[in-house]
């Protein structure tokens, strides 16, 4: 069996298909999209300027934990310093849900 997509030959037993991801039989419900991660800077949970805040949100872990890290690179090695630097001027502000809603009177 091939894909009706891409060509890709199938396996039998195969529900979706290696190189395009598209169902291979029909009945088959699509594969869920994985949600795409952002890298910015949480306004409600920075301490400075939210790096930290932004990074550990993105690689899922606690902020506590990232911070530990950045102090670290920045105490030992001098390039935690530049780099926080360039991420407060590069990562944009993300300042919730609640910014972006009309206020309420």
């Amino acid at each position: 069996m091939y894909c009706t997509q891409c060509g890709f030959q199938l396996e039998d037993a195969d529900l979706y298909c290696a190189k395009c991801g598209k169902a291979a039989r029909e009945g088959v419900p699509p594969r869920p999209e994985a949600p795409v991660k952002k890298l910015v800077r949480p306004m409600k949970e920075k301490k400075i300027a939210g790096v930290c805040a932004g990074f550990a949100n993105y690689f899922e872990m606690d902020v506590t934990l990232m911070r530990i890290l950045w102090l670290t690179f920045a105490l030992i090695w001098g390039v935690g310093f530049i780099a926080y630097l360039v991420a407060w001027i590069a990562m944009p502000k993300d300042y919730g849900p609640a910014a972006n809603a009309a206020p309420g009177y």
